[in-house]
């Protein structure tokens, strides 16, 4: 079993493990299509990833996929901590332009799931930080988009970091065109 949450930003969810303990330690659902169905998400998983992170500070993001490849997550940390970012980009949403933040840590168990659509991006909060990615649909990487991490128009507020590491790709990203 797990337990669904709404957030603040329309179709994004804070998806918790109700852990069993014993003397092993836990065992936790992680993901579950029938829970999901509940709450009318229709969801399949056609690709998992894993993003290692070795140093605090790392910063990844904001990527989404465009349309008619655009794709579901559900993200995950599997060791470490981040500061999740899920940032709308739906033109017709209600929360269009808004975002929202997550501390997901190994400890806490906690996943992130957001619709096609929205932008995704964090900044580790450890050194070796891992991240599970479970995504709807298959990778196009003309469809590969990003938006800036500091664009003004969002003005998304980051952790402090005395040193950020990131790609160049996501650095150099121009100012935000709706």
């Amino acid at each position: 079993m797990i337990n669904i949450k709404e957030t603040s930003i329309l179709d994004v969810f804070l998806i918790e493990q109700i852990r069993q303990y014993d003397s092993r330690g836990f065992f936790a659902r992680t993901f579950c299509a029938h829970e999901l169905a509940k709450f009318g998400i229709n969801y399949s998983i056609d690709q998992v990833s894993t993003s290692f992170n070795a140093s605090e500070g790392t910063l990844r993001g904001m990527h989404y996929q465009a349309e008619p490849h655009s794709e579901k997550k559900i993200v995950r940390c599997t060791r470490g901590a981040i500061y999740d970012v899920v940032l709308d980009l739906r033109v017709a949403s209600p929360t269009y332009l808004k975002w929202i933040t997550f501390e997901l840590t190994a400890e806490n168990g906690l996943s992130v799931m957001l619709p096609a659509g929205c932008a995704h991006g964090f900044q580790t909060l450890r050194m070796n930080s891992e991240v599970l990615y479970t995504n709807s649909g298959k990778y196009v990487a003309e469809a590969s988009k990003t938006v800036r991490w500091d664009d003004p128009t969002f003005k998304i507020i980051w952790p402090y970091c005395h040193q950020r590491v990131m790609s160049e790709k996501d650095r150099i990203q121009p100012d935000f065109i709706g």
